[in-house]
């Protein structure tokens, strides 16, 4: 049996966390936004600094959103509550 750790939104597409794996996920990317984002903003200001933080906040965001997809309980799809 699968474990799921989001449940499909009541209202808008997409999912949240339930179980504490599912916000520990949430929580690490956003530390790992924060963290890159800080770094970065330390080692200089150029525009190749600023193309390798979009491109890891991306690459961060992506992961967070297929796994989350694929531990949803449920499909995604818009919601307009309890429909």
């Amino acid at each position: 049996m699968a474990e799921y750790w989001f449940k499909p939104k009541r209202y808008g597409y997409g999912a949240t966390p339930v179980t504490w794996q599912g916000w520990a996920v949430t929580l690490g990317t956003v530390l790992a936004i924060v963290a890159a984002s800080l770094y970065l903003r330390l080692t200089g200001n150029s525009l190749w600094t600023l193309a390798a933080l979009l491109l890891f906040d991306a690459a961060v965001v992506s992961t967070l959103v297929i796994v989350s997809y694929r531990k949803t309980e449920g499909e995604w799809r818009w919601r307009w509550g309890d429909r």
